[in-house]
């Protein structure tokens, strides 16, 4: 699959955006003028500073915990955590995810990460951000239940199920959000090992994501379902379709409880989405508050 659908070149062999070229000024005008009560809902879930199971291991509960300090005089913060986890909401640039002695776009991996940083890839190619049109991807109101059980795959009928009943259709240049219920399951059980157990999308799903044409990708969780249900295939492997073979960059962790309910009360999926990572030269990623607008 990973040889079928690569977009390796598709954009020159020395692009650095990936599937974020799909944006044109007409998608950045026509996601502007959804934004038309003005209405601005964060998906961003506050950063956690109490630990949970698996201290010490970002994959497992709340391993990474937001360390936030104060200096003395001056109120000045210290902020510090490995934000590339199960908990906190952010992005996976396109150096994140190597495959095979190669990164996206046919980058050597040896060339490209680096002690210091990635020297292509980096995040920074992002800095103007993102305006596009977002689509809230509800499946949990799909199946009338609060959340989806750990380890329930969502397929490409599940996500045009979905559109039918939203009167929705994803297509070229959009940002996707799936909605697994993850953060209303995690406030009534509370946490638990995602990296071993968690709902998402089915990599199975990668052919359709070029063929709709969708810029980016995320979800309230690591965005794969976990165990993959993929044999002998890589930990997470949506992730590296999605950003080695695509080059479609992945928002993890979102909280889309907020923005589901403005959806449903609204009867509209659709909204302005403005994503502005940080401006770091070599970054795999950064902390993201994506903001939708209706």
């Amino acid at each position: 699959m990973f040889e079928d659908i690569k977009d390796w070149g598709r954009w020159g062999p020395n692009d650095q955006l990936g599937a974020a070229n799909l944006i044109t000024e007409t998608d950045r005008r026509q996601a502007i003028a959804l934004a038309r009560l003005g209405r601005v809902v964060s998906m961003a879930h506050p950063y956690l500073t109490a630990s949970s199971e698996g201290k010490g291991n970002p994959f497992e509960g709340n391993g990474s915990p937001f360390e936030h300090t104060m200096k003395q005089g001056f109120s000045m913060d210290i902020y510090k955590f490995d934000y590339h986890s199960f908990i906190h909401t952010h992005l996976d640039g396109l150096c994140h995810a190597p495959y095979k002695g190669k990164d996206y776009n046919g980058y050597p991996t040896a060339e490209v990460n680096t002690e210091n940083g990635c020297t292509k890839l980096g995040v920074e190619n992002l800095k103007n951000g993102v305006v596009t049109r977002g689509i809230l991807i509800d499946i949990p109101r799909l199946r009338n239940v609060p959340y989806l059980e750990p380890g329930t795959p969502v397929f490409v009928e599940d996500i045009e199920a979905w559109e039918k009943t939203a009167g929705v259709k994803i297509s070229s240049g959009d940002a996707i959000f799936l909605r697994t219920g993850r953060w209303a399951r995690w406030a009534k059980l509370g946490p638990w090992a995602l990296s071993q157990n968690e709902a998402g999308f089915h990599s199975s799903i990668a052919p359709w994501l070029k063929k709709r044409g969708v810029a980016f990708i995320g979800s309230d969780g690591g965005l794969d379902v976990l165990p993959s249900l993929v044999e002998n295939g890589p930990f997470e492997p949506l992730h590296v379709l999605s950003i080695n073979a695509l080059g479609i960059a992945i928002l993890d962790n979102h909280d889309l409880e907020a923005v589901a309910e403005t959806a449903a009360a609204l009867n509209r999926w659709e909204f302005m989405v403005i994503i502005a990572p940080l401006v770091v030269t070599g970054g795999t990623g950064s902390p993201v508050n994506s903001l939708a607008i209706f």
